[in-house]
């Protein structure tokens, strides 16, 4: 799976994400993804490693927007955590069409990793949105 997302500001995003993982103790890795699971930014993680997180992030928040449309009230997802043995993982909304995941030790402060989260999200949301894609043979690609 190719991790590259042509928008311009997947490179610059990733001090961002460095950032968030060196403030909260504990924290181990960070992503950046679109919704349908394309790394657009990584931290702490090899690239298939990042690969695979990105496709399990997209799952967990596809999930969470079932979940939310039959039994809540049809609001958005804003978060999902999964508490594993030693791990915690994290997967917010991040923008339009983005979401940002978060892997942490089990020592890791919930609640600051959340705020962390969402200041980082609540900071930067305009450069974090994803246009989405036109599906294969739209109108517009009938005349190339």
């Amino acid at each position: 799976m190719a991790s590259d997302v042509s928008t311009g500001h997947a490179q610059d995003l990733d001090w961002l994400l460095a950032g968030l993982v060196q403030r909260v103790p504990y924290t181990r890795s960070a992503v950046l993804l679109s919704s349908d699971g394309l790394v657009r930014s990584l931290h702490g993680l090899d690239p298939d490693s990042a690969d695979h997180m990105a496709a399990l992030a997209s799952g967990l928040y596809s999930l969470g927007r079932s979940a939310g449309a039959r039994f809540g009230d049809s609001g958005g997802v804003r978060q999902v955590v999964v508490e594993l043995d030693a791990t915690l993982l994290f997967v917010t909304t991040a923008g339009s069409g983005t979401c940002l995941a978060v892997l942490a030790g089990r020592e890791a402060d919930a609640a600051i990793l959340g705020y962390e989260m969402a200041m980082l999200v609540k900071s930067v949301r305009p450069y974090l949105a994803i246009p989405a894609r036109r599906p294969a043979g739209s109108a517009s690609d009938a005349g190339r």
